[in-house]
């Protein structure tokens, strides 16, 4: 895709949404990139593709991006008038048990009127940090190690992820529902609860689910992707597929190399143009739960008990939040497991975007946390959860396709033992990731700019565009580039 360059500037080795990010970036500021992807289309986390019969489209990675219409890059990039997003009344719903499901929609007020008791504190809870989504965005989308420009939303943040993620977090809610929503927001950063990263991750979901909605690209994760490459394309850069770089000498000549890979295949890559103590930080980098992916097609809507599931963009099935947080205990750690009862989350896009199925038809996507490196299948696990709100399901299902924490790994080595988060959310590798300070440069002219750097995992291109910026600024001399259509 593309042709070479005679002379090139950056390189770029990766091409999921933080790599294709890092060289629109560049490419926009004049320079001449060339981008290296070792599957045979780009997108990385957020592709899609027909896993289980002719016609059915299922996102590989990512479904649903609660940032897509927040994240300052994507803003500045001007997302939505390149990719048709469609953004689902409910931002989410949490199923408790049979009879018991709460609901966030995307108004704040509806949401507190059907919480009850509880409808006050999640205003109050939410509500600030809901009203400006810029404000906390730029505040958690970059390094920390800096004079804030929000010192405000920051302290409001902090202070809430410090209650969520200690023992204190039952304190605000009296009712189970809210309770269940928070926890499973927060479990989609995965790992034990509670914890101040994994609840701060949830207040983030949380307030995005309130001030823009949880949208979902029509066509699929992978027109996000595709608009990205266009634009670099037309900016006069190159993508070479099915290309996997082992080492930095491979390479054409560059000022700067950009790896939008996990920290330990950054190390490898780079060799000898890191110092020792930089690769033996890459190297060091840890890596967490991982998950279970399970695509299904099936011949109708899901049938759920409680019609307001129709209306979700995303489903938690997991239970109150002691059951979600034994569920993540399980798995996490050396000796993790698969629970009888993991936590699920599950999207069927098809409600909301018809292109996904075969008219009638439909897709549904979901997933379970699992031990990192697991070979176990969980999809009857999965199944007999969904089974449980949703009597008759397993009988709608047609075709199905399922890969394990294993599996992920092997079509994407960057997902360490199918960790898709770049490096377990604790508190050391979320302050320092993966250095504290410039954490996307790693060496000279090398830069990290995968989710192992700052700040982290999801399909928002903020540590690509970051560190594009700061190799912009470095080895350049060159400022940001306006990034909006022409």
């Amino acid at each position: 895709m593309g042709a070479a360059h005679d002379s090139v500037d950056a390189v770029v080795v990766g091409a999921g949404p933080n790599g294709l990010a890092a060289a629109v970036t560049l490419a926009r500021a004049g320079l001449a990139v060339e981008v290296y992807e070792r599957a045979s289309t780009v997108g990385g986390g957020a592709r899609t593709a027909q896993t289980t019969l002719p016609g059915y489209l299922h996102d590989l990675g990512s479904a649903v991006h609660p940032m897509a219409l927040a994240s300052p890059f994507f803003r500045e990039f001007g997302i939505e008038s390149r990719v048709e997003f469609v953004v689902p009344d409910v931002s989410y719903a949490h199923v408790l048990g049979s009879d018991s499901v709460g609901v966030a929609w995307r108004s704040l007020d509806e949401t507190v009127d059907g919480l009850g008791r509880d409808g006050r504190a999640w205003r109050s809870l939410l509500g600030p940090l809901s009203a400006n989504p810029d404000a906390l965005l730029a505040t958690i989308g970059d390094t920390l190690v800096r004079v804030p420009a929000h010192p405000v939303t920051l302290a409001r943040f902090g202070l809430r992820a410090l209650e969520h993620g200690s023992p204190a977090w039952n304190l605000r809610f009296r009712e189970p529902p809210a309770r269940a929503m928070l926890a499973g927001l927060a479990a989609h950063a995965s790992g034990r609860m509670p914890h101040p990263v994994r609840a701060g991750a949830g207040l983030m979901l949380g307030a995005l689910a309130h001030a823009r909605g949880w949208p979902i690209p029509i066509g699929g994760s992978q027109s996000i992707s595709d608009a990205l490459a266009a634009e670099l394309l037309a900016h006069g850069g190159s993508i070479h597929l099915d290309s996997e770089v082992r080492d930095v000498r491979e390479l054409p000549a560059a000022r700067a190399l950009l790896l939008d890979v996990s920290a330990p295949i950054a190390a490898r890559i780079a060799g000898a143009r890191l110092s020792p103590g930089s690769r033996r930080r890459l190297e060091r980098v840890r890596f967490g739960n991982a998950s279970f992916r399970l695509d299904l097609a099936t011949n109708s809507p899901i049938p759920w008990r409680d019609e307001r599931l129709t209306r979700a963009g995303t489903v938690h099935l997991g239970g109150t939040q002691a059951q979600i947080a034994a569920s993540e205990r399980a798995t996490s750690g050396a000796r993790g497991t698969l629970p009888p009862h993991p936590f699920v989350l599950l999207s069927q896009p098809s409600l909301f975007d018809p292109t996904r199925a075969p008219s009638g038809m439909h897709t549904v996507w979901a997933y379970t946390h699992v031990p990192g490196g697991s070979s176990v299948d969980a999809s009857e696990q999965i199944i007999a959860t969904i089974e449980a709100a949703a009597p008759g399901f397993r009988d709608t299902i047609v075709a199905r396709h399922s890969r394990t924490a294993q599996q992920l790994e092997l079509e994407n080595p960057s997902l360490v033992g199918g960790d898709i988060t770049g490096g377990v959310n604790d508190l050391r590798q979320t302050i320092a990731r993966p250095s504290l300070f410039d954490p996307w440069r790693v060496g000279d002219g090398v830069y990290l700019a995968s989710s192992s750097a700052t700040p982290g995992p999801g399909v928002n291109g903020l540590a690509g565009w970051r560190a594009a910026l700061a190799a912009l600024r470095r080895e350049f001399g060159l400022p940001g580039p306006a990034l909006g259509p022409e």
